[in-house]
């Protein structure tokens, strides 16, 4: 379960912004992950919850937006949605593309008090 090691670190990040903020609290955080990412969300939320007691980021709210995965094909350029890396091209059958996004994982916003 490589997602409690994940809620960890986005911890470690957001408290050294909050206290630098002077922040009492933070109310919630806002990630973006993508769906090839290699994290199941409700893992996050749950790991989350438990990683955040004791912390300033007790009882806050973590929100996620899910980044649908796309690619671009390595033979004809069309740019297509993939469910999973093993995806193949839906108008020529290339298994060949560029990932141009959903493997992404970044804090966007924390709501502080």
């Amino acid at each position: 379960m490589h997602e409690l090691s994940i809620a960890i670190n986005i911890i470690e990040i957001v408290e050294e912004q909050a206290r630098g903020l002077n922040a009492e609290s933070v109310l919630s955080v806002e990630l973006d992950i993508g769906t090839v990412a290699g994290i199941i969300p409700d893992t996050l939320i749950f790991s989350w919850e438990i990683a955040t007691k004791g912390t300033i980021m007790e009882n806050s709210e973590l929100i996620i937006n899910t980044i649908p995965a796309r690619a671009r094909c390595a033979e004809c350029n069309l740019e297509f949605e993939i469910e999973d890396l093993l995806a193949v091209c839906p108008q020529c059958s290339c298994m060949q593309y560029d990932l141009l996004q959903g493997k992404e994982l970044k804090v966007k916003s924390i709501n502080i008090k």
